[in-house]
């Protein structure tokens, strides 16, 4: 298991070298002279040339990839052409709501969907079964702006339970911080359910006419303890790949949740820097999410190597 866990970690550094080359490359292929679009039409010549030293424009662009990665190695992610901070700094400080929104969604999955597709499977004859698959194809079709206008529109304006936007850090009251996030976390959560729900009724569909199955039922094991202790527990080692796939999602997710919901995380962060061009910041946010995406993805596979017990390592 540890040759595999280093093998994996080394196999990190090709990712993150392709990943770093695309989002370096964002702003090298945006039409246009980077420095002309930050200081807009009515710059001058002399302030654009300035502004291109301070970014490392004027340089060739192997070297700007080259002082970037070594720069991003050493934790300086640049500063900020808006507000002169540094970028690290700014990200750091938004990853309390996004971190907070992302949680409560992956609660709300993970409470709603087990119980469904449990029910979904206890009920696989009936109508309950049919009525499941279109709900959580019906969930997984739904565009989540649109989504949002509608809970917005029902439980925030025409029946005011929940607030239209805003959020409450955890250190104002937990309850203040909670409510603020139920509607967007639901939003954010809304796809996924249907997502996971199905995987895991599949998962346990494919388990329930197994000899084994067959042979607790025949030791006269009551029904919900062989769905519960063989069919469920075993249906859930392959679904733990889809719910990994699923937290490094969500932070994606926030860009258009966070902006609708006017809730200051990365996500409104990228959409204020991209409206601003401030390109070291959208740089940053950029390639933060996308090392949360990789190592989030490389704990769930080390995960299901670990629960699987057919993997087996020499």
């Amino acid at each position: 298991m540890l040759q595999y866990t280093i093998r994996r970690l080394f196999s990190l550094i090709p990712v993150m070298f392709i990943v770093s080359i695309i989002v370096f490359m964002i702003i090298h292929l945006t039409p246009g002279n980077p420095a002309h679009l930050i200081l807009g039409e009515d710059a001058s010549e002399e302030s654009i040339k300035q502004l291109e030293e301070q970014l490392g424009l004027d340089q060739p662009v192997v070297m700007q990839y080259v002082n970037w990665v070594k720069d991003i190695v050493t934790g300086d992610f640049g500063q900020s052409v808006y507000s002169s901070e540094p970028v690290l700094d700014i990200i750091l400080g938004r990853l309390g709501p996004t971190f907070s929104i992302t949680i409560v969604s992956i609660i709300m999955i993970l409470v709603i969907s087990i119980p469904i597709a449990i029910a979904a499977v206890w009920k696989r004859n009936t109508l309950i079964d049919p009525l499941f698959i279109s709900i959580s194809l019906l969930g997984v079709s739904i565009p989540e702006f649109w989504f949002a206008m509608l809970l917005v529109l029902g439980f925030a304006v025409s029946i005011p339970l929940f607030p239209v936007a805003g959020y409450i850090p955890m250190a104002d009251g937990i309850f203040q911080w909670l409510y603020h996030l139920i509607l967007p976390s639901f939003v954010l959560a809304a796809v996924e359910i249907g997502l996971v729900a199905r995987m895991l009724r599949d998962g346990m569909l494919e388990s329930v006419n197994q000899d084994y199955i067959r042979t607790a039922r025949a030791k006269g094991v009551k029904e919900s303890i062989v769905l519960m202790k063989h069919v469920f527990s075993n249906a859930l080692i392959p679904t733990t790949t889809v719910i990994g796939a699923m937290v490094a999602g969500l932070l994606g997710g926030t860009v258009i949740i966070e902006t609708m919901f006017t809730i200051p995380g990365m996500g409104q962060l990228l959409v204020d820097s991209i409206y601003r061009r401030d390109y070291p910041i959208i740089q940053g946010v950029i390639l933060f999410i996308a090392v949360v995406y990789v190592i989030v993805n490389l704990l769930v596979d080390l995960l299901y190597t670990f629960l699987d017990p057919r993997i087996r390592y020499d």
